[in-house]
């Protein structure tokens, strides 16, 4: 395996990649349901983890991993900086969908009374706060797995409209069923599983993140127009950073 220092961001371990590319060209023109099947069933039973927001969309994986198995586990960061209507949505949707093995996890107390004891971060360096708060609370809980599933889609920014159904990064497979989706055929899987949509999204957030970096967004905007809004960060971290090494050194 290459070492940290060989590894650029964003890069995958040759291996991975080899492999993610191969899933990619004998699989990636499945539709979103029978890839849920395949990575849990057959590609990675027993080792491979739903990664959730338990954002905007997230019901539409959610569901289709409760008709597959409710005991997959789904990993939840709690940055400690989440709407309280998230976490109850959260709630909400383990309950009514049987899940039986939601791991929520957060930041480290120690570093984070260190490095943001006021909870001023964001606004003072958002990608540290997200490396804090996010990467490295998720590189911890996804350590065991060897892939984990991820709720991105194409349409929803510039950093993701390439976006394969499986890839590699330095540590894992990702595999994103959703990823040829549009947000019209989001709300016909909810509205066909009578599934209850974030109570956020009717107040104008299609995305939503941590309280303090979300805003809403107005019609004509990019759906992801509210993340970060006024600087040029689009992403959290988790899949255009190094996040990929900082999990091979967690």
């Amino acid at each position: 395996m290459p070492t940290l220092e060989e590894l650029t961001p964003g890069s995958a371990a040759p291996a991975l990649a080899a492999r993610a590319s191969e899933l990619e060209a004998a699989h990636g023109d499945l539709g979103a349901l029978a890839i849920m099947r395949l990575a849990i069933r057959k590609l990675f039973p027993g080792s491979i983890t739903l990664v959730s927001s338990f954002g905007a969309e997230s019901a539409v994986l959610l569901h289709m991993a409760a008709t597959i198995d409710r005991d997959l586990p789904v990993t939840f960061v709690d940055t400690g900086r989440l709407f309280p209507e998230t976490l109850a949505y959260r709630d909400e949707l383990v309950d009514l969908l049987g899940l039986t093995d939601v791991r929520t996890v957060g930041p480290d107390a120690a570093a984070t009374e260190r490095l943001d004891p006021y909870g001023a971060m964001f606004a003072i360096d958002a990608d540290e706060c997200c490396r804090l708060r996010k990467v490295e609370p998720l590189a911890r809980a996804i350590a065991p797995f060897e892939a984990w599933i991820t709720g991105r889609k194409r349409y929803q920014a510039a950093t993701r409209t390439a976006m394969p159904v499986f890839e590699a990064d330095a540590t894992h497979i990702k595999v994103t069923p959703l990823a040829a989706w549009g947000m019209e055929e989001v709300r016909a899987y909810l509205r066909a599983h009578d599934l209850p949509v974030h109570p956020l999204v009717s107040r104008g957030y299609p995305s939503i993140g941590c309280a303090p970096c979300t805003t809403p967004v107005v019609a004509g905007e990019d759906p992801r127009a509210g993340r970060w809004r006024g600087s040029a960060k689009i992403e959290c971290g988790i899949h255009v950073s190094r996040a990929g090494v900082e999990r091979r050194s967690a």
